[in-house]
């Protein structure tokens, strides 16, 4: 069980980190997604500051209660950008999947101690 624990939490935060440096390095491009969908664009770079410190709470497990506010946010996160992405007629198969790491992350590191 600790092994799918990693498994997933380690794709998790790939995932995450793989966004986040989106955000960064392809801000132009991010900002005209977060127009299509409606969204305001000023929130794209305090994003990606939020991902990479919620993959450092993930990952550091130090703050019991940080960690959870991280899997809170990322499940947010990912929830609203599936519906952003099915709305705007995108499909929101990638999305599903990363949704289903993060909960198996979750509830592994429930039942194992990482």
């Amino acid at each position: 069980m600790k092994i799918v624990y990693w498994i997933a939490t380690v794709a998790l935060c790939a995932i995450m980190l793989y966004s986040a440096q989106m955000y960064f390095f392809k801000t132009e491009m991010i900002k005209g997604f977060f127009e299509s969908f409606n969204y305001p664009t000023y929130i794209v770079i305090p994003l990606a500051v939020a991902k990479l410190l919620g993959i450092a709470a993930i990952l550091t497990n130090r703050i019991k209660w940080i960690k959870e506010w991280a899997y809170a946010g990322f499940f947010f996160d990912l929830v609203l950008a599936s519906l952003a992405h099915h709305y705007a007629g995108h499909g929101i198969g990638l999305s599903i999947y990363a949704i289903i790491i993060l909960i198996i992350s979750y509830t592994m590191g429930k039942k194992v101690r990482p």
